[in-house]
């Protein structure tokens, strides 16, 4: 195998690898985002079901109260969209890049003599380790 396939395979396969590391930070994030959206959904339940209210403020200073929670609860409820569809979008981007360099690894190692599916199951960060020196 000549030195620039090897430098090929083990560039492809460490890029490789740091978009995965990248996926697994995406994922994070989605759960964070996931996370928060059924905190603020909860927050909705408990601040305005009727036992939460009870009876010994005025009308006016209820009313006040509740449209504060309400406010804070909306703004926490779009935040979490908003970056829960941020990081779906980030996702969806690393996965075509994932294809590419996926497919870029599969034909460098067909042409130094692997076989299709030996190459498509390969262990990246195993290759990025063996191939880059």
């Amino acid at each position: 195998m000549t030195r620039e396939l090897r430098a090929r395979v083990g560039g492809v396969a460490a890029k490789l690898g740091c978009l995965f590391e990248s996926d697994v930070e995406l994922v994070e994030r989605l759960n964070d985002a996931q996370r928060r959206l059924r905190l603020a959904n909860d927050r909705l339940w408990s601040d305005f079901c009727p036992d939460a209210l009870g009876g010994g403020r005025g009308e006016r200073e209820t009313g006040s109260a509740l449209l504060a929670v309400l406010q804070q609860t909306h703004w926490a409820i779009h935040q979490a969209f908003v970056d829960y569809q941020s990081a779906c979008e980030e996702r969806r981007q690393l996965a075509v890049d994932v294809g590419e360099l996926s497919a870029q690894l599969i034909e460098a190692l067909t042409a130094a003599g692997w076989q299709e599916e030996a190459a498509r199951s390969a262990d990246v960060h195993e290759l990025a380790k063996a191939w880059a020196r």
